[in-house]
């Protein structure tokens, strides 16, 4: 455990406490204390990470590794967006205490999962995060969200008990949970296949919770059941964090690139092609926004599973930075969708039409963050694909390299159909009574569209983060 992030689990956890008793007789006071606790942090990782005498010193001082505090910061970012996003779209909710304090709890949670160093402290946080999670998608009680909910539990315990066993053999064989002794027996060279079979077990279970291809079917479900900020809030950071982000740990612990677990490696690249792949083509076929968008997101979790399986130091760093850039475009698109469906009632695309007259703010924002997830330059999107697209030419990787691109402009393709459908064209009845929303609920999405631009434009600097304390101090 990261010690130096540990208040960043601890207050949010502790606000998780107070809400139900503060807000008892004033609910509008869980607003209050979700938002402020997560903007305090927001507030203090940013002056961690931006601060010029860090920035000055190649990072030296910062707590924990660069890995960790990146995602500590992602998730108070996107935990913020969609809690004070909630606020003003939910209105009279009979459960707000309950739900903001479920938004508490799984921020600690995530939290817990990037700052652990072994195996069993992570499972524990997942598992919190899943009941979480459970519980925010049955926020909406419609049959939608009862059977989102539903998929969700049913596809992703067998993913439990592929851990647990997992877990079992690894104390088995190693007699230790830690990553530091993962990482250690795999660099002696000592035969390790109950090691490779337990870590392959772990790895199968964070691939169903991340729902990669073909462990994908209970996302779109959930994503579209659930109550709509929910769905941003899952979609932007829940499933990198109780998925991608332990696979990409293990990659880094692996050393895939030393070709000692080629079948891990090489089953790892496979998948997140084939999620690529289904994810753009179902994203295609869809005409319920939330839905495309689900399928969307599978696609690019493909890009960030590809590029771990790959494990070279310049994959590892695109995979992360494409983490971190996906939570950041994809809470924007489903933000807006919610905006949509706020708006307009509706989030069947072939019902809206034309939105763009009505809602210029949450078109244009949506217009940066399509391009951004497409790879369109400048945008933050943008260098983290042509990173993985260079590390897998480099690695010698190249059909996947090129295929890779070749699904960029897939991406490109469905987005700019639902942009068509939704925002542009002939005004549908939805447009003609619908308007913008008001301009708190815009405040999340511009900000955030902000900082996929501003990431884009300061690459570099990102970019000397990533080399600095990410490559070369835990993977070279």
């Amino acid at each position: 455990m990261e010690r130096g992030l540990l208040a960043y689990i601890l207050i949010p956890l502790l606000t998780a406490i107070i809400i139900p008793c503060a807000a008892r007789n004033k609910p509008r006071l869980a607003d209050i204390l979700a938002n402020v606790t997560l903007l305090a942090g927001l507030a203090n990782l940013a002056w961690l990470l931006f601060t010029p005498a860090n920035i000055a010193n190649s990072f030296a001082d910062i707590p924990g590794d660069g890995f960790s505090l990146l995602m500590v910061f992602a998730v108070y970012m996107v935990a913020l967006a969609v809690v004070f996003f909630s606020a003003f779209f939910a209105g009279p909710m009979p459960n707000r205490q309950a739900y903001y304090c479920l938004i508490m709890t799984s921020v600690a949670a995530m939290c817990g999962v990037v700052t652990t160093s072994d195996f069993f402290t992570l499972y524990i946080y997942i598992e919190v995060l899943a009941v979480t999670s459970f519980a925010l998608i049955t926020t909406d009680d419609t049959s939608a969200g009862l059977e989102g909910a539903i998929k969700y539990f049913l596809l992703t315990f067998p993913a439990s008990v592929f851990i647990i066993i997992g877990l079992s053999l690894l104390l088995l064989s190693l007699g230790s949970f830690s990553f530091e002794s993962v990482k250690i027996f795999l660099s002696s060279g000592m035969s390790g296949g109950a090691v490779l079979f337990a870590m392959g077990l772990i790895l199968l279970g964070l691939l169903i919770k991340a729902g990669i291809v073909p462990f994908h079917t209970w996302t779109p479900d959930a994503y579209q059941g659930s109550f709509s900020p929910v769905s941003a809030y899952l979609a932007g950071i829940v499933t990198k964090v109780s998925g991608v982000y332990a696979i990409i740990r293990i990659s880094m612990l692996m050393r895939f690139y030393e070709g000692r677990a080629d079948a891990l490696a090489n089953t790892l690249m496979f998948l997140g092609m084939l999620s690529i792949v289904v994810g753009a083509v179902a994203a295609l076929r869809q005409k319920e926004l939330k839905r495309m968008l689900a399928f969307s997101s599978i696609s690019q979790l493909g890009y960030i599973v590809l590029a771990a399986g790959l494990g070279t130091p310049l994959a590892v760093i695109a995979a992360i930075f494409h983490l971190f850039n996906h939570a950041t475009f994809k809470t924007v698109l489903f933000l807006n969708s919610a905006s949509l469906e706020y708006a307009a009632g509706t989030s069947d695309m072939e019902k809206l039409g034309g939105m763009e007259h009505a809602m210029p703010w949450t078109s244009w924002t949506s217009v940066v963050a399509l391009l951004s997830t497409a790879g369109i330059p400048p945008l933050s999107g943008f260098w983290s694909k042509l990173l993985i697209i260079i590390a897998l030419w480099a690695g010698g990787a190249k059909v996947y390299a090129m295929l890779a691109l070749l699904f960029s402009i897939v991406t490109l393709a469905y987005f700019m159909v639902m942009q068509k459908k939704v925002f542009f064209g002939k005004k549908s009845e939805a447009a003609e009574a619908a308007k913008e929303v008001s301009a708190p609920m815009l405040a999340p999405v511009v900000l955030l569209s902000a900082v996929i631009v501003a990431i884009g434009l300061l690459f570099p600097y990102f970019y000397t983060y990533l080399v600095e304390t990410i490559a070369k101090r835990m993977i070279l």
